[in-house]
Parts: C-alpha cells; sequence; structure tokens
C-alpha cells in the first residue's frame, strides 16, 4: 500500500512494503525528484539498508558460533510486515519488530521504527533502532535514495554534478567482485567541493567516502536552477552510485559498509558496526530537501 503525505511544497509518497520512499513531487513545479524503479536498470526507490550494508563476504556471517546468511542490504528491504503506526497531514510513521522470520537471518530481539516528516521543503527521515534483547546488538543502518538525474528534459546525466559542503580531499576504496571492499584506494576529490557525474565514475560499482569533511551535499545542473540537498550529520560514511547509462543518481548516507575481502565474517567485527545495549535506543537522521 502507498501512504501519501503533503504540505504546501512537496508530496511525499511512501511505500509500506519497506517503508520506502517512491516518489517526492514538488507542488509548484509538479516535478518528480525520484527515480521510477524502472527494472531495465534497477527495480527500487530508495531501499532502507538495515542490519547490513552492501554484501556479506561468502553471503554470510558468523555470531555467538552460529552462521547466518541474509540478503544484499539486509531485510527492511522488500519487507511486508512493516507497520503504519501513524499518520498525519505531514507525518508518517512505520515500524517492524524482531519475527520468526528476521531471526533465523539476525539472531538479535529490536523494534525498528522509522519516521519521515515534511517540514516546507525539506523531508526529515528518522530512523530509531530500540535493542529489545538482553545480549548486545550489532547492526549497520543506511538509506539509499535514487534522484532523477537528468531532472529536466533536455538535459543529460553529465550536466550534473555534486557540490560538496567543503572542499575534500578525498579517495575512495576500489571495490571487488560482489560489492566487497578492497584496500586499494584512488583519489576522486582533489582539494575541491565539485565532483562532476559521468557514468565512468561507476564502472567498478559505487564511489564510497569514508572520511568526509562535508555533512551534506548537492545535486545541482550546469543548465537547471533546482538542487537537491542531502545532509547527512548522522552518518560516517557516503555512498554515490547509479548503474551504467541509468538516469537516476544514489546519495546514500550510510552507518556501516559492505564487507572487505579480508573480512574475518565475524560481525561483531564489521567495519563501521554499531553496538547497541539492551534496552539502549539508536536514532540517526538524514534530510533530503529540494530547491527549485
Amino acid at each position: 500500500m502507498i501512504h501519501t503525505i503533503s504540505n504546501s511544497a512537496l508530496k511525499l509518497s511512501v511505500d509500506q512494503t519497506g517503508a520506502e520512499i517512491c516518489s517526492i513531487k514538488s507542488i509548484k513545479s509538479d516535478k518528480e525528484y525520484i527515480w521510477n524503479a524502472n527494472p531495465e536498470y534497477w527495480a527500487s526507490h530508495a531501499p532502507i539498508l538495515f542490519p547490513i550494508i552492501g554484501s556479506l563476504k561468502g553471503n554470510q556471517y558468523t555470531y555467538d558460533g552460529n552462521a547466518y546468511s541474509m540478503p544484499k542490504h539486509g531485510f527492511i528491504r522488500y519487507n511486508q510486515n512493516i507497520e503504519l503506526i501513524f499518520k498525519e497531514t505531514d507525518r508518517l510513521v512505520f515500524k517492524l519488530v524482531a519475527s520468526p522470520e528476521t531471526l533465523s537471518m539476525y539472531p538479535f530481539l529490536f523494534e525498528f521504527v522509522i519516521t519521515f516528516q515534511l517540514i516546507g521543503n525539506r523531508i526529515n527521515i528518522l530512523h530509531k533502532i530500540t535493542n529489545l534483547d538482553t545480549k548486545e546488538m550489532y547492526f549497520a543502518l543506511g538509506g539509499h535514495p535514487a534522484f532523477n538525474c537528468p531532472i529536466n528534459k533536455g538535459e543529460s546525466f553529465s550536466d550534473y554534478y555534486l557540490e560538496f559542503e567543503s572542499f575534500e580531499k578525498a579517495s575512495c576504496n576500489r571495490l571487488a567482485e560482489g560489492g566487497l571492499v578492497t584496500d586499494k584506494t584512488y583519489l576522486v576529490l582533489d582539494n575541491t567541493d565539485v565532483l562532476p557525474l559521468n557514468y565512468g565514475l561507476f564502472e567498478k560499482d559505487a564511489l564510497i567516502f569514508k572520511k568526509l569533511k562535508s555533512r551534506k551535499v548537492r545535486l545541482r545542473s550546469h543548465i537547471s536552477d533546482q538542487y537537491i540537498t542531502v545532509r547527512f550529520s548522522d552518518f560516517i560514511f557516503l555512498g554515490v552510485w547509479t548503474k551504467p547509462n541509468a538516469p537516476f543518481i544514489c546519495i546514500e548516507p550510510w552507518q556501516g559498509i559492505s564487507d572487505s575481502v579480508n573480512s574475518d565474517g565475524h560481525f561483531k567485527n564489521k567495519e563501521g558496526i554499531i553496538k547497541l545495549q539492551p534496552g539502549k535506543q539508536h536514532s540517526a537522521q538524514y534530510s533530503i530537501e529540494i530547491n527549485e
């Protein structure tokens, strides 16, 4: 079921399956900013990544002496057991709790709540994870929103660029087959705040930034005036990704990262893993802002 809220600036639609944003439209221009999930390129809009990001080495991990496996990016994506627990004109709240299905992949009792809040031309996406178990809980968390790029007819992907909040000298780790992270790095931003977009950037999969000073990034065009701002102060990693010749770009705030080629397979040793004590809650928010 699709749930839609709106205010004077934006109309937001979220699919209850996966609690996935499937549309962000401007009230002023009626422009659609979210990718339409055309399976010719990529059949998702903006999946939630939990409790892993990316791939597991060997498609499994171990915890407390037992082996588990789960799909790439975890099990919130495509999950049909998510409940809508609150809806008003400018806010949607969804919840998922541990079940026999999740416990077969992830041996922790948890509550996952995500809130989508419209405030003017901005959407705040707030995640709250509560450890309902009696043991320490381990997880990663991320967003994967895909934005139309180009946004307007008559433009091309290469007319767009990412504008970072700060000048950056930043490298990315090369990815191996299956999306595993290697130790090899290459320079992507050389004392600049601008990354021109071209498909060659993504020949080897996503760009993964680990140590950005910037806490926001904008998707801008050389031709048109509108832009999208993603603020991610609660997230230490940033992924940027598209498919070959696809008319979208993903700007992905992450807490956590895919397994490395050198991973020992132990869940608690994953890079960037979050550790949450019993009864405690972890909150993280990012936002999407549309300027026209």
